[in-house]
């Protein structure tokens, strides 16, 4: 009698306390999303709240962290000040590898080499990438134009020895260009199309050719990926459709970036033609040219060690 007693007592403290405990909402867990000015597709999806509306079934709320380039960007998440960044340049994950970070690739954008390019004034008697040795040019350090000008050079039989950089932000980098304070400019898109436009600059060398892919990635810190599988696969979802959209609705997206942006609608229609915005998953064999880049930056000395850029953790979305 008195054990079937505890028994009841028992069961009826562990309902109360269900009664309690249950009746608690479950706390929400934070991304923080790091992105820059550039990050198209997730300046879409931070404007239009779907990635918020998708993440919410998780208990996943998010917190967006502007950054000015990619390099802080990645730093930030291998100190652990955000979880996840968005997009940056092929050559950002080589900087930040030789700077020790521990990362895991997410997903890529399919190449769009003709959406970053070396820029001169129209009325400068710079015809060609040679006519660049003993010249100022401004370029973002570990952006993807960092290795385009690098990789121009070298085809011009240049070193980067050979110019003195600038190393400047795209809105730094643009304003040197239009005071003429540098002889050049690498830019990428938006920016460079607004550029050409506003300055009536002129095109010396793009990417393409084979000259430079460039690859835009979103990464996250290799802890975070080992840990949120079913976060990262939304979002990756999510990146895609909006990729997707972009290409099927120019205009639409066109606007919607203008107003973001502050920059001409069809200003960004043109700048977005240039750029794939096809996410994918990244792969082994697709990381091909990160090798090709660390070999460049370390044969010029701008990285300290020589690189296997395989070694940085891919993730894989679920079903690839």
């Amino acid at each position: 009698m008195q054990l079937r007693m505890s028994l009841r007592a028992l069961a009826a403290a562990s309902l109360s306390l269900c009664t309690i405990v249950c009746a608690q909402p479950a706390q929400s867990e934070e991304i923080r999303i790091g992105y820059q000015k550039s990050s198209t597709l997730t300046a879409i999806l931070k404007t239009n709240g779907e990635l918020e509306k998708a993440l919410a079934p998780l208990g996943v709320t998010i917190s967006w962290h502007e950054f000015t380039s990619g390099l802080p960007l990645l730093e930030a998440i291998n100190i652990g000040s955000i979880d996840f960044g968005a997009d940056v340049a092929d050559t950002v994950p080589i900087f930040a590898q030789a700077a020790g970070a521990k990362l895991a690739y997410v997903a890529e954008e399919a190449a769009s080499p003709a959406a970053q390019a070396i820029v001169v004034p129209q009325s400068t008697t710079i015809k060609t990438v040679a006519d660049l040795k003993g010249k100022k040019i401004a370029v973002t350090k570990g952006a993807g134009s960092h290795y385009l000008l690098l990789a121009a050079l070298a085809k011009s039989g240049l070193s980067f020895k050979d110019i003195t950089p600038a190393y400047l932000t795209p809105a730094d980098g643009r304003a040197a260009f239009v005071s003429n304070n540098v002889d050049a400019w690498v830019a990428w898109d938006p920016f460079l199309t607004s550029a050409l436009h506003q300055t009536k600059g002129r095109i010396l060398s793009d990417g393409s050719n084979g000259l430079a892919s460039y690859k835009r990635y979103y990464l996250a810190s290799a802890a975070y990926a080992d840990k949120h599988a079913e976060v990262l696969n939304v979002i990756f979802t999510k990146l895609a459709a909006t990729g997707k959209w972009v290409k099927a609705q120019p205009k639409d997206a066109a606007t919607l970036l203008a107003g973001l942006w502050g920059i001409d609608a069809a200003i960004v229609e043109e700048a977005n033609s240039h750029r794939s915005y096809q996410v994918g998953a990244v792969t082994g064999p697709g990381l091909s040219e990160q090798q090709r880049i660390a070999d460049a930056f370390h044969a010029e000395g701008l990285i300290p060690v020589k690189l296997d850029t395989t070694t940085i953790k891919i993730w894989s979305p679920k079903g690839s």
